[in-house]
């Protein structure tokens, strides 16, 4: 297994110190706050934890309301608010500094047979024959300024290969809709609180940037102002996520300073596994 997927695994591997209190680390992704994902992945984790059984996670529901301290751990508090004969439902709350950075609602589900229907992948070309998007930043790495240039051409654990790469520099307008692949290098351990894990932070990476794509605005340009307001992730099957993944993105409006962006996430062979919706803060101001 890679360093980069051994380190995020550490990341996810949350220090329990007291009946449900949980700490986790950051990793800085260049954006001088914590990753919105890494914290919705982390407080799921969390939950996780105090679930008893073979229960695995169908929703779960995050708000983003302050950012995050990348300098300093983030302590989880769980609270258990029921544990019914089918489903479990948990809250977590996100501390940084002795104010709440995260709230999360997560409900777990036994296996059970029932009804089963999907809507169809878009046609999209195979993940093979695209390139990977760490390669396209590293061959921009003049492009990107000089203290941002380590961490954003850092190895990374995940694999992304846009269907139709966007320079986050440049601008071009485009419908607001993005296709890319993913799968985190190496081979995970079987666990599907792992894959779960991982997926939800995947989810979060380049899903708002999308509703900036009708505007022509890139996502470093000097005053914009993003940031995730809230994320929901509903998971509906049972997958892989060492295997790849299509995650299909779209942004249906952007009014009053925000953006709304949902997301689909299917396996290579076709499958629906999990759906996601966003709605972010996406304010102009003239730069400084």
């Amino acid at each position: 297994m890679p360093d980069t997927t051994t380190k995020l695994l550490a990341l996810l591997d949350l220090e329990p110190l007291e009946v449900n209190i949980y700490r986790g680390t950051n990793r800085d992704l260049g954006t001088g706050r914590v990753f919105g994902g890494q914290v919705f992945a982390q407080a799921l984790v969390a939950a996780q934890r105090t679930v008893e059984g073979p229960r695995v996670a169908h929703s779960a529901h995050g708000y983003f309301i302050l950012p995050g301290d990348l300098s300093a751990p983030i302590v989880y508090f769980v609270d258990r608010l029921r544990d019914g004969a089918s489903f479990t439902t948990r809250r977590v709350t996100a501390i940084q500094h002795g104010r709440a950075i995260f709230n999360l609602s997560a409900s777990f589900h036994i296996e059970e047979p029932g009804l089963s229907h999907h809507a169809e992948m878009p046609d999209v070309p195979d993940p093979e024959s695209l390139a990977p998007e760490l390669s396209l930043i590293r061959e921009m790495a003049h492009q990107i300024p000089e203290l941002l240039r380590p961490v954003l051409t850092q190895d990374r654990p995940i694999d992304w290969r846009p269907v139709q790469p966007l320079s986050p520099f440049e601008s071009e307008k485009r419908p607001p809709v993005r296709h890319t692949w993913f799968r985190a290098l190496g081979t995970l351990p079987d666990d599907a609180w792992i894959h779960q894990a991982v997926l939800a932070y995947a989810s979060d990476y380049g899903l708002l940037p999308t509703a900036l794509q009708p505007h022509g605005v890139p996502f470093r340009s000097r005053g914009l102002q993003i940031a995730s307001l809230d994320h929901s992730v509903w998971m509906h099957r049972a997958f892989r996520v060492d295997e790849w993944l299509l995650y299909a993105m779209d942004s249906p409006v952007a009014a009053g300073a925000r953006g709304f962006v949902r997301g689909s996430i299917y396996t290579q062979s076709g499958e629906l596994v999990a759906s996601v919706a966003q709605e972010g803060l996406l304010r102009m101001r003239e730069p400084k």
